[in-house]
């Protein structure tokens, strides 16, 4: 038995009749919509739902787009990614004025293609792989997974076919840390993909979750920042080659993704305050301390140290595009949900952080 929440025609955005695709918010909407197709991609796998019974094509045939791949895991050949084709309707697009906050690219056009990734399913069938990757993520070691591998050929594929230009990457949750895997990979290869990513885990000390006092919490960071940095300077006086983060970390700076949090989300709220503090710390005439302490985790750090890791913390970004649900969330499962982020009347805040 399908949920509501799989069927478009109940719980997709059918508001979205007439798209500006200079417009943030719709933007927003659509990309959800398609990580929410592979989602649903894997249910109607499992499910055996087939033609006309397949309950995914709406979400992404409603925005005009085709389906052209599916990614399969090689553990448990579970769909976890789909690739989409952008096909103009009557081929040509008309734009129309919408309300919203604009893009940082007033010019923008449809993409040519998204690569989706879907996050973690906790139902049999899924759980098993997908919450072994979950763990893999918390200890920082993603990028050996196979979902990784196969994203990131299917993302080169598409590139050295296609050009670089008007690709997007979407992701939630999980699939957005393999999404942001790939993006800062791609990076570093001169390459800049637009990249949107639902409910990001950030995997270190969840102090925004810890307190809600404002001036405790700021507390709390300033010690966290000094200590990372410390740890980062004693071990880079120590062992000068183990730790040279600074270079990769300036080069990431120039790619600007797009975040979406929920701050009752404690799996991705940490990243409101990851920026903000940076910002304060520069405030109070610590930038120095903040700049070391955002490109490092103390775990990494320590990993480092002792010879187990060489590895970059892969959540710590220097530049983000941030937009933050200010809209209530009653309980977890709505907070760190894909369907939040193209609701209607959702209330957000925006703010985009460039690291200099």
């Amino acid at each position: 038995m399908a949920s509501e929440r799989e069927i478009f025609s109940l719980s997709g955005p059918l508001h979205l009749t007439a798209i500006d695709w200079r417009n943030t918010d719709y933007r927003r909407s659509i990309a959800a919509s398609l990580v929410q197709s592979v989602y649903i991609l894997e249910r109607d796998r499992q499910q055996i739902r087939q033609g006309p019974n397949a309950l995914a094509p709406p979400w992404w045939e409603f925005f005009h787009f085709r389906l052209i791949q599916v990614l399969v895991d090689n553990e448990d050949q579970s769909y976890f990614g789909a690739i989409y084709e952008y096909k103009f309707p009557n081929s040509h697009f008309h734009y129309k004025t919408m309300h919203g906050i604009q893009s940082q690219n007033q010019n923008q056009n449809p993409p040519k293609y998204v690569i989706a990734f879907r996050g973690t399913i906790a139902k049999k069938g899924n759980r098993s792989q997908d919450f072994k990757l979950d763990l893999r993520l918390i200890r920082n070691n993603l990028h050996n997974c196979s979902r990784f591998h196969i994203g990131f050929q299917a993302v080169q594929n598409i590139v050295q076919n296609h050009g670089a230009s008007d690709i997007w990457l979407a992701g939630h949750s999980l699939g957005s840390s393999i999404a942001l895997l790939i993006g800062r990979d791609m990076v570093k290869m001169g390459i800049h993909l637009e990249a949107y990513l639902f409910n990001p885990p950030f995997t270190s000390l969840p102090i925004e979750k810890i307190t809600k006092n404002a001036k405790l919490k700021h507390g709390i960071r300033i010690a966290h920042s000094v200590l990372t940095a410390g740890l980062a300077g004693a071990l880079n006086n120590h062992k000068p080659k183990a730790l040279h983060k600074s270079d990769s970390f300036t080069l990431l700076s120039s790619w600007v993704p797009y975040l979406f949090v929920n701050p009752s989300d404690p799996i991705c709220a940490e990243y409101i305050g990851y920026f903000e503090h940076r910002e304060k710390m520069v405030a109070i005439g610590a930038g120095e301390i903040g700049r070391i302490a955002t490109q490092n985790s103390i775990r990494n750090i320590i990993a480092n140290a002792t010879g187990k890791d060489q590895t970059e913390p892969s959540h710590l970004i220097p530049s983000a595009f941030v937009t933050i649900n200010l809209s209530p969330s009653p309980d977890f499962k709505r907070a760190h949900g894909i369907h939040q982020w193209w609701k209607p009347d959702i209330q957000c805040n925006y703010k985009m952080y460039q690291f200099r």
